[in-house]
């Protein structure tokens, strides 16, 4: 299918059949009359970084390892929260906060429900994307893909690519002095799994959102000790007994740690949760994509490629609620495939681009915040998106439950997963006992 001319219709390449991926899916598939389209993914089935595997390193055909999934790993927002506008998630028992096998079986039920698996070439790797520029101004995209199993190579050529690879694969480690002399156990929470390696052991855990305290606090019922090293204001919540906090790691020694102001301490652990780089190893050369400090550019909206705009790249923001966010990406990338939604002048994005990065510069954010959403600035982009695309922007029960359960983890870190949710309607969330 992907290989055929067919001009009646718009070729889209999806890359990637995690929760993005299959979202994207779900809406092209909705309109076959439009589109016609293949998702390619590397893994033997959807879900991402959702699949858990209890591999680190290199998977069974020498790729490294796509999912940072842990064992025990429960969600840090209630299934109210995350679900898919028009597919909520089962009753689970009442439970709002779920094992990361029920998302899974959730993103599974998905794909099913909509028809998707005929359209994923499961195996695939994408080696390389190019943009092909035609003098009437048409980009055609060609993609370059190989069969991890047969090693088979093929090339097809697409109107338009919807990137969906994640951003939770590549571990981000910070340049620390001393840190490759360090004779403890060093790990990155990419390759963590369950805590029974940091038994009696002096640990400490470099980065404190939310998935570095989860681990922290997962660690410290095995660990002699447990530290918590970060460069945020110090944590309100009451923490375990063994946990204590510290600022962030100045330099490394052999079987210590300097934190900054000069504090040591000896210890036998080192584990590192300060998260993932964007990573797009397909991009050819001409795609014109740069990736500095933590910012891919030239994005408009975080998600249209400026210059290139029938390339868009999901799951570039941070600290947001993803899935019903994918949603509103893709319904507005796919209007602007069939001429409904016009763009503006590259120069205007540009200066949009800017002017939204020199926002958060002056809100004391550093450079490689260009695409993390705290507080409001997740909702003023989704207000955006839905003005551009003219759709329904993420109701207020979403919203103001997101915003109460961020409220409830800083004040009981310990305690907020055991309280339970119900969305009465688009204005209304309700604590259930």
């Amino acid at each position: 299918m992907a290989g055929t001319v067919n001009h009646s219709r718009i070729k889209v390449a999806v890359i990637g059949a995690g929760a993005a991926g299959l979202c994207a899916g779900r809406h092209l598939i909705s309109e076959p009359e439009k589109f016609q389209f293949d998702i390619f993914e590397q893994q033997d089935d959807v879900g991402g970084t959702w699949r858990y595997s209890p591999r680190v390193g290199s998977d069974e055909y020498g790729l490294p390892v796509h999912s940072s999934m842990y064992k025990n790993l429960k969600t840090n927002l209630p299934k109210e929260v995350m679900a898919f506008p028009d597919f909520p998630f089962p009753d689970c028992d009442g439970q709002s906060f779920l094992h990361h096998t029920v998302v899974l079986q959730y993103l599974e039920e998905y794909a099913k429900q909509y028809g998707l698996y005929t359209h994923i070439k499961f195996h695939t790797l994408v080696e390389n994307v190019e943009p092909v520029e035609h003098s009437n101004d048409k980009v055609e995209w060609i993609v370059d893909i190989q069969d991890v199993a047969s090693n088979e190579r093929a090339r097809f050529v697409y109107d338009a690519v919807m990137v969906c690879n994640g951003h939770y694969s590549v571990p981000y480690i910070p340049e620390i002095p001393g840190l490759d002399t360090f004779d403890g156990l060093l790990m990155h929470s990419h390759d963590y799994r369950e805590e029974s390696k940091f038994q009696n052991l002096k640990v400490v855990v470099l980065g404190a959102g939310a998935s570095g305290i989860d681990i922290a606090i997962e660690i410290s019922k095995v660990a002699a000790e447990v530290v918590l090293s970060h460069n945020t204001p110090p944590k309100t919540s009451r923490l375990l007994p063994n946990m204590t906090q510290e600022k962030g790691i100045e330099s490394v020694q052999k079987s210590s740690v300097t934190f900054i102001g000069g504090k040591k301490y000896q210890c036998d652990a080192i584990l590192i949760c300060t998260g993932y780089l964007y990573t797009y190893p397909f991009f050819h050369p001409k795609c014109k994509i740069e990736i500095g400090d933590q910012k891919v550019s030239p994005l408009y909206l975080h998600l249209f490629h400026i210059d290139y705009p029938t390339l868009a790249i999901w799951a570039v923001p941070k600290l947001i609620i993803p899935f019903p966010i994918y949603d509103q990406q893709v319904k507005v990338f796919l209007k602007f495939l069939k001429g409904i939604v016009k763009l503006p002048s590259k120069e205007e994005m540009r200066g949009d681009a800017e002017r939204d990065f020199l926002k958060r510069l002056e809100s004391g954010f550093k450079p490689r915040h260009a695409h993390v959403m705290p507080g409001d600035f997740q909702w003023e982009y989704d207000d955006k998106l839905s003005e551009l695309g003219k759709i329904k922007p993420i109701p207020d029960a979403v919203r103001n439950l997101f915003k109460h359960v961020h409220f409830t983890r800083t004040q009981d870190v310990l305690n907020y997963k055991n309280v339970n949710y119900s969305i009465l309607d688009e204005k209304t969330f309700l604590e259930i006992e």
